[in-house]
């Protein structure tokens, strides 16, 4: 991955500049509506310097703090972690929260340094967005399937997909879910889970065994359950496929979001973010943590070149506190 280095731009004066700073560290609720714009205004090179061509920073800041007001549980994450979520989901080129549905913001309780951070979590819409990136796939789409549906798959030398959703009258329980690529070269690459694979998936995830064992409703996994499906036949077909970095990125952050792991985005505006091992991750919390020696230079920033559908968001999204911001 290559490391993208942006000079801090000298929008503030040196001694409310090591305020800034020092903000990234505070909870949003704590540091205020004036702050947290500050410190995003004070790092917006960064968000800049990774930025498509079809995306502004000024936009992606002005989604970063709709989603305070939108979803109250991030009013407790830290800044820093807000501001690398934001960075990360730039580098993907994917807009968050939006109704486009790609991928999303959410609180996440780091145990183990007793914070909440923001984790980002990409949709089903998000992978297909990414999957097609790479110029090799003309095409890419799943669905899920009902019990009462005309459907056929076969695996082999000739495999092949037939699928007619019934139209009227019940279509009964879901079945099973299959996403289907086509490649610019002509070829098709289909992938079909049972329902009882990808609830097996499901039961393995640690936010919905959170879910369970607190008796939540507000995991995707109950509230958008057919959502979750497509995306799950979506990410093991994505393993077949000619995969841009940008994608494999993505997945490799929804499978640490999956197993309820903290993804270090805090550490961007530190210095280095790479998507690693767990080892490396925490060795990335640990050097975001050292006090930075020279306090008035931005150090490189590499985050990954870059879910979830609008009906996928958690169910804590709501308005929120709106005096803050205003």
């Amino acid at each position: 991955m290559n490391a993208t280095t942006a000079a801090r731009p000298k929008l503030v004066e040196p001694g409310k500049l090591a305020e800034i700073k020092k903000a990234g560290n505070l909870v949003a609720k704590d540091a205020g509506g004036t702050l947290v714009s500050d410190f995003f205004e004070a790092n917006k090179e960064a968000i800049k310097a990774v930025l498509p061509q079809h995306m502004t920073p000024d936009r992606m800041m002005k989604i970063a703090l709709r989603a305070l007001r939108t979803t109250p549980k991030l009013m407790q994450c830290t800044i820093s972690s807000l501001f690398g979520a934001v960075v990360t989901c730039a580098q993907l080129g994917l807009e968050p929260n939006t109704p486009q549905g790609h991928i999303y913001l959410i609180p996440f309780e780091n145990k183990k340094k007793g914070i909440t951070e923001v984790q980002i979590v990409v949709g089903y819409k998000g992978l297909i967005d990414l999957a097609r990136r790479s110029g090799e796939i003309v095409s890419i789409s799943s669905h899920a399937v009902f019990e009462n549906d005309p459907f056929d798959v076969s695996f082999g030398t000739d495999e092949s997909i037939t699928h007619k959703p019934r139209l009227d009258g019940e279509r009964g329980k879901i079945i099973g879910f299959y996403a289907v690529a086509k490649l610019k070269d002509g070829g098709t690459q289909l992938e079909f889970m049972p329902v009882g694979d990808v609830n097996a998936i499901r039961d393995n995830s640690q936010g919905y065994k959170t879910a369970v064992r607190f008796d939540k409703k507000d995991t995707p996994w109950i509230t958008s359950y057919e959502e979750m499906g497509r995306k799950t036949v979506i990410r093991r077909l994505c393993k077949y496929l000619p995969m841009s970095i940008e994608l494999a990125n993505a997945a490799a952050l929804d499978e640490r979001a999956d197993r309820n792991e903290t993804q270090g985005l805090g550490a961007v505006i530190e210095g280095e973010f790479t998507i690693g091992t767990d080892d490396e991750a925490d060795e990335a919390e640990r050097q975001a943590e050292a006090p930075a020696i020279e306090q008035d230079k931005t150090p490189a920033v590499t985050v990954p070149a870059q879910t979830a559908d609008a009906d996928e968001a958690p169910a804590h999204v709501a308005e929120g506190p709106q005096e803050l911001f205003s």
